[in-house]
């Protein structure tokens, strides 16, 4: 198990983190880091639990982990931004994840539009290691805040994984060794402190995360909430929005979605 002395104790950043909430067992770390927002929590508040109940993912899915071996946690952030670069943030959260993983393990995921961390295998199949939900509070045209839910499958066995999701994977899973999650947690938001600050300066996270997608120059599958589309996912935007390019030219414009290999699915 976690603790909130665990936690502080091994803490590196200078800023995210520094006002933290840890809880044993709650509903879900983003909806306890809205109810701090609203009551004036500062900017860089991080809630982490051991447990959730009803922890939640994009598109309503529920995302399960078993107790004790996974890293769960939001990050509330109150940044100077337009209402349309909301996603930078998920940006900084979703690289500093990737990295936090190559540092204190042997596997370097890649990452996968909009938002989850991916393990590619010689088969070109995608796994998924962790996802990010982002939500945020709007006051009149500028954001009140933006929170980053955070879910990594770090000490989970393979035998665990279907239970989860059909294409779940761990870090366990990967490379056979348990990872220390404090220290994990604290490289994570050690790496996201780096990154907030230099957006916070005027430096976006958007090129290294579009360069560092593997969705990008594939042929993939999407399915969205009007309907499902094939095409070669060409480019994204800075508000995150992917372009897809279907076989008879027309370019899509993909706010949303879930997206698959094609010829991962076939094999």
């Amino acid at each position: 198990m976690l603790s909130q002395e665990r936690i502080e104790a091994t803490l590196t950043s200078e800023f995210i983190g520094r006002h933290l909430v840890y809880l044993p067992v709650t509903s879900s770390t983003n909806t306890v880091a809205k109810e701090l927002a609203r009551e004036g929590a500062p900017d860089g508040t991080v809630v982490v639990a051991d447990e959730q109940s009803a922890g939640r993912g994009r598109l309503d899915r529920r995302w399960l982990a078993p107790p004790a071996t996974s890293i769960l946690c939001s990050i509330l952030f109150r940044p100077e931004l337009p209402l349309d670069r909301a996603l930078y943030l998920m940006m900084v959260c979703s690289l500093a994840a990737a990295d936090a993983v190559g540092q204190v393990s042997a596997l370097r995921p890649a990452l996968k539009w909009p938002n989850d961390l991916i393990v590619e295998d010689e088969q070109a199949r995608w796994r998924k290691l962790a996802g990010l939900l982002t939500e945020t509070g709007v006051r009149g045209d500028r954001l009140e805040y933006v929170i980053v839910g955070i879910g990594i499958n770090v000490n989970i066995g393979a035998g665990d994984l279907p239970a989860l999701a059909p294409d779940a994977t761990s870090i366990l899973a990967e490379t056979g060794q348990p990872v220390d999650r404090a220290a994990l947690l604290a490289v994570l938001l050690a790496e996201a402190d780096q990154r907030y600050r230099a957006l916070q300066a005027g430096e976006s996270s958007y090129g290294e995360w579009a360069g560092r997608l593997a969705t990008l120059g594939r042929q993939v599958r999407a399915v969205t909430p009007t309907g499902v589309i094939t095409g070669v996912a060409e480019y994204v935007d800075h508000g995150g929005v992917l372009f897809l390019r279907t076989g008879g030219g027309v370019l899509h414009r993909l706010q949303a979605g879930d997206v698959t290999l094609i010829h991962a699915e076939a094999t």
